[in-house]
């Protein structure tokens, strides 16, 4: 989606650099939760390595969403603020950018597909969020966005494809890696769960920075891999919406520009997983690690257990991205 408007595109024809990132974290220091950093001896032997896994979805509303939304809602102009906000997403966005309006007292509408799961949906109301379903494959969702900013004159608050958006998703890399320093690790190996590119691209400027021999990798649905595709054709490919993934939270229908420009000088490479591999690596995290991880925020924990990259030997940060799942699919995963 490409609405152009100066209260979202100002200085924002480049990707944040490292300093934005701190400035970020400095930002939203106390506001946030710092989430945990877990590890499994029993993980540890199966892979023949050493995996830490960051459990974001422990985060204020169960994802790293917050991050970014809160960065960009407290850099608007308070006239601005109070006009309202508006956005679209499949879920964790929406109750990101609900939160952070709620804390500023900002009016939000939210747009929604009508096949979001009624967890997400629930929770973005319970925020206060004006939440209008869609059906993304036939209404124009960017005509109905476009009309309610210039009627209400609403701000948009991207989902990825905005520097402020992108540092505060790159805080959760710098917070990981402080933890890694604490724990004496260095990670050969950052593996972050992306759609459209948002967290990847603020965890890849974040690493570079702080551990430039770290290799960071992005993890797709395998059919849902326009990264992978994108980054071997140079230049930005798409998805086909029509399809379906359990992972909700990882089918954008391409990259940004701004993204797909860090994914091309910072990236290592994309692995590509299943739905099934998907959902084992959501159940061995609730037995392992005992916490619940959404389908999205699972695909980097099922990159590694389902062998995509070496592991023998070597030190692998996973990035846990949320938590918010439907009790009845989570009841499935774990039978």
């Amino acid at each position: 989606m490409d609405i152009p408007d100066s209260r979202t595109t100002n200085q924002n024809d480049q990707p944040p650099d490292f300093a934005e990132v701190e400035a970020a974290l400095h930002r939203l220091s106390g506001a946030l939760v710092r989430t945990p950093l877990l590890e499994s001896e029993r993980i540890n032997r199966m892979i023949g390595g050493r995996l830490l896994l960051k459990a974001e979805g422990l985060q204020h509303t169960g994802s790293f969403k917050v991050r970014g939304a809160l960065n960009f809602l407290s850099q608007m102009r308070e006239e601005d603020r109070k006009r309202g906000v508006i956005g679209f997403s499949s879920g964790n966005h929406a109750q990101a950018v609900a939160w952070a309006a709620r804390r500023y007292g900002a009016p939000v509408v939210m747009l929604m597909p009508n096949h979001a799961p009624a967890t997400k949906v629930e929770r973005t109301r319970e925020w206060g969020a004006e939440v209008l379903l869609l059906d993304w494959s036939r209404d124009d969702r960017d005509a109905i966005c476009r009309d309610l900013m210039e009627r209400r004159g609403l701000t948009l608050v991207p989902p990825f494809e905005d520097r402020r958006i992108i540092a505060g998703a790159g805080t959760v890399a710098l917070e990981l890696l402080q933890q890694m320093r604490e724990a004496g690790a260095v990670p050969d190996a950052l593996l972050v769960n992306c759609s459209g590119g948002g967290l990847m691209a603020g965890c890849a400027i974040a690493s570079q920075a702080m551990s430039p021999s770290t290799e960071v990798w992005a993890v797709e649905p395998e059919d849902f891999d326009d990264l992978a595709r994108s980054l071997a054709s140079g230049r930005r490919e798409s998805n086909d919406m029509s399809g379906r993934s359990i992972c909700d939270a990882l089918v954008a229908k391409t990259t940004g520009d701004l993204t797909f420009s860090v994914a091309q000088r910072i990236l290592h490479g994309v692995l590509k997983v299943s739905d099934a591999e998907v959902m084992q690596a959501m159940h061995l995290a609730f037995n392992e690690f005992r916490i619940v991880v959404e389908p999205g925020g699972a695909a980097a924990l099922a990159a590694v257990m389902a062998g995509r990259l070496q592991t023998d030997g070597r030190v692998l940060a996973v990035l846990a991205s949320g938590s918010n799942v439907d009790p009845s699919l989570f009841r499935q995963v774990l039978s």
